[in-house]
């Protein structure tokens, strides 16, 4: 007998519990967790639920309202050198005290954004026949729909679907796209990644590095675009959106709509990150914080659960092109005999293999710590 819910289990009427047949019986389905939702469920099933240790882990459980990520205005960086240097001094604050901050005119419009929110609602409220063509864990896909990347890995599942496109130097043909959501993935995908190439400028500047440096590391060159969906959750106080984690790319840079649910650990408090219309959340990955030798910190964060949806967000990832012979380490220019490198030189295989050996979603950085 499969649980369907805590309570359940608390009033002891579930004998025993195959997690296994769970799983797989979901994933079967292919209908993801929004295929759930189809059929009605009004109780989250036993696969779902996250450890309530996970809710407050180590940090307090509610959000305070003491903090707010920083918000930068990119308006005239292009045209006006005093405006530039005063971004890229906001900038150098934000990668350096939070890992987080939210870009308000990026230079991308409105209508843009918009479009790709609704786009990604599209596809997954779509007819699940039709979702279910897109449905796999082959990593060798340039597109593919998938509930959960860590399903038989991590001690619950999460309450998200995901849409997920490589974008990289070779991007799927247009026909590979899905019908519904083609034209403006292939629009946004283009805007999102020159926004990426002058954040990259930027962040360069904010290290006192030529403008190119980051980006002639490849640091622009791997892209990946997860179009997720976060369905309304029945009981959002048993399972979660996304777990705390760290990411496992340079930068991410994050499109949400007005639904909210996104938190970052700061100061060990959960801190939420306002949805801002218009705007674009930035964060610093694991592989950015070990290139600027932990300068720029890349920092916990986590989605959670709630009655309200559904909730939808377009995360671009901004990561290595996958040679795994590519050896990484904290960039020559900003060390010296004050700052002596902290970490060693791996190759992106030693640093893959032990991050999906710790449980996706948690940074790998601390192991190759000199």
């Amino acid at each position: 007998m499969v649980a369907t819910s805590t309570e359940e289990l608390e009033q002891g009427s579930v004998s025993s519990y195959d997690r296994i047949s769970e799983l797989k019986a979901f994933d079967e389905s292919k209908a993801g967790v929004q295929g759930l939702v189809e059929k009605g469920v009004t109780k989250v099933p036993r696969m779902f639920y996250c450890e309530h240790s996970n809710l407050s882990d180590d940090s307090t459980s509610e959000p305070t309202s003491n903090f707010s990520i920083p918000t930068i205005d990119f308006t005239g960086i292009h045209d006006h050198p005093i405006l530039r240097d005063d971004v890229v001094g906001k900038l150098r604050y934000a990668c350096e005290k939070w890992g987080f901050f939210q870009v308000i005119n990026p230079g991308i419009s409105s209508n843009v954004l918009d479009e790709m929110i609704k786009g990604t609602g599209r596809f997954h409220q779509q007819n699940a026949k039709v979702r279910k063509e897109y449905y796999s864990r082959d990593p060798s896909r340039k597109v593919a729909y998938v509930s959960n990347y860590s399903l038989y890995h991590e001690s619950s599942a999460y309450w998200r679907d995901t849409l997920g496109c490589v974008m990289a130097s070779h991007p799927p043909e247009a026909e590979e796209l899905p019908e519904v959501c083609r034209d403006i993935v292939v629009e946004y995908s283009k805007k999102v990644k020159a926004f990426a190439s002058t954040l990259f400028e930027l962040l360069s500047e904010a290290l006192g590095l030529n403008r190119l440096h980051l980006e002639k590391m490849g640091c622009a060159e791997g892209f990946l675009l997860l179009c997720h969906y976060y369905p309304a959750c029945p009981e959002p106080e048993l399972t979660m959106g996304n777990s705390k984690h760290t990411d496992n790319d340079f930068i991410t840079i994050l499109l949400q709509d007005e639904i909210g649910g996104l938190q970052v650990l700061h100061d060990k408090q959960w801190v939420d990150v306002t949805p801002i219309h218009g705007a674009l959340v930035v964060n610093i990955g694991d592989l950015l914080q070990l290139l600027t030798n932990d300068k720029f910190i890349s920092v916990h964060h986590r989605v959670l659960s709630n009655q309200a949806g559904p909730r939808k967000s377009v995360a671009s990832l901004f990561r290595t092109v996958g040679d795994e012979s590519l050896v990484y380490g904290p960039i020559n220019e900003l060390l010296s005999e004050e700052n002596p490198p902290l970490y060693r030189n791996i190759s992106l295989k030693e640093y893959l293999t032990c991050y999906y050996a710790k449980g996706v979603g948690t940074s790998a950085l601390s192991h190759f710590k000199l």
